[in-house]
């Protein structure tokens, strides 16, 4: 038998043994020794890379998290700067590495290691097993154990007409209001990206500011007093029903929060609301990853990165989610689409060289209707959510009081669910 010799980054000689990894490496090494008695046992090649990798990526997370509480314990607020490493990464071929680690997370793992192998993971990463549908045995690949769905029930979705609800578990890192032209999302102190180019310069986000910008000059024009000849026209030859309609439309806002799924995550997206999806769009880029460090030190990280952008309308006006893919997670995966191939090899690096790929769902102006809670997508490993919808600011009733606005329900550093409220407000 050929012996291979492993030499480990030096952190991790930094990083503290952990008993669960012990007895993992025990029972893999006790099963290992049965099969050779019964007759020679050899770990699957593509199953020992694919732990050895598991292995590596949990050890580099544990020195990362550590560096990441020692900062804020010390009270700093981390902020946008390139580093060598951010450099560095654009010379990798992150393409080709996310194609083949997505062929190992394809490899068939032996049955009689499956458990083994996803509750190992699941305590270097805190999943929740309990949760999964199927029994451990079941799943066939880690593929199948990643994007694996949950028991009926263990995500309640907020009920609640006047919510948006979150389409995944994971953190939440960013959220705000977009104002004015040339709205700009915070991805971290320092920097920011505009919006359009995230959502892609046909997005009907643009025709919605347009609209509200109209509508905000009008509402100030409707005044006697500040009005001009061409608005006093407008209001004095509409009907008193009309008047009193413009009167009590509501103002809208457009909100954005930004939640980012770490590899120990439920990988399926739900709908944050019943709405109809009228455009998907996907943008091939790269794939740089999308923790923490990657997003202070990468400049525009989610609009080079490859991503897939669902748009539409949901009772309050605009809504979009972009499904944004990272190293190792190239593979998106829509439900109502499954023929959608992402990551492929013939796409460019370069996320600019091509255009990106459109479709507007059947029949037009409809496209398709999913109901709040309802399965839309899926993706391999950790990764990050973008969600920009409008909401009510205010709304004038007949008796001169108003409803509140939208509020956030949640801050930037919380934990949220699929089904969760981000936001809501009252009529």
């Amino acid at each position: 038998m050929r012996r291979f010799r492993v030499h480990l980054p030096s952190w991790m000689g930094q990083l503290p043994s952990h008993p669960h990894h012990l007895r993992l490496a025990r029972r893999i090494h006790a099963s290992a020794s049965s099969g050779a008695g019964q007759g020679r046992f050899l770990l699957p090649g593509a199953s020992a890379a694919a732990l050895l990798m598991l292995g590596v990526l949990h050890a580099k997370r544990m020195y990362d998290d550590r560096k990441l509480v020692e900062q804020k314990e010390k009270g700093i607020e981390p902020q946008f700067a390139t580093d060598l490493k951010a450099s560095f990464l654009r010379l990798l071929p992150l393409r080709s590495m996310s194609r083949f680690w997505g062929s190992l997370m394809e490899v068939e793992v032996p049955v009689f290691m499956r458990p083994a192998v996803y509750k190992g993971w699941a305590r270097a990463f805190h999943s929740n097993l309990e949760e999964s549908a199927l029994p451990l045995e079941e799943y066939p690949s880690l593929q199948a154990f990643f994007i694996r769905s949950l028991k009926e029930g263990s995500r309640p979705i907020d009920a609640d007409p006047n919510c948006l609800a979150s389409p995944v578990d994971g953190k939440v890192l960013r959220l705000g209001q977009l104002r004015g032209p040339g709205a700009m999302i915070e991805q971290v102190k320092g920097f920011s990206y505009p919006v359009s180019s995230l959502l892609g310069a046909s997005s009907s986000l643009h025709d919605t500011k347009e609209e509200e910008d109209v509508s905000g000059e009008q509402t100030e024009q409707n005044r006697p007093e500040v009005s001009n000849a061409k608005s006093w026209w407008r209001v004095s030859v509409a009907s008193p029903k009309l008047r009193d309609q413009t009167r009590l439309s509501p103002k809208r806002g457009i909100f954005y929060c930004v939640l980012y799924l770490h590899p120990g995550d439920y990988h399926r997206v739900h709908s944050p609301a019943d709405w109809n999806i009228f455009k998907r769009r996907h943008f091939p880029g790269n794939l740089f990853p999308t923790n923490e460090r990657a997003v202070r030190t990468i400049r525009n990280l989610y609009v080079e990165n490859e991503r897939v952008v669902l748009e539409g309308r949901w009772k309050e006006g605009f809504v979009a989610i972009a499904a944004v893919g990272a190293t190792n997670v190239g593979s998106i995966k829509l439900f109502m689409e499954p023929e959608l191939t992402t990551n492929s090899p013939g796409s460019s690096m370069i996320q600019h060289s091509q255009p990106y790929n459109e479709r507007v769902y059947e029949p037009e102006g409809t496209g398709v209707m999913v109901k709040k809670g309802q399965e839309i997508a899926g993706f391999n490993m950790g990764s990050t959510v973008v969600v920009v919808f409008e909401a009510p600011l205010s709304k004038a009733r007949e008796d001169g009081t108003g409803s509140s606005e939208f509020d956030f329900c949640v801050k930037p550093g919380n934990r949220i669910r699929v089904g969760e409220a981000i936001g809501r407000w009252n009529e």
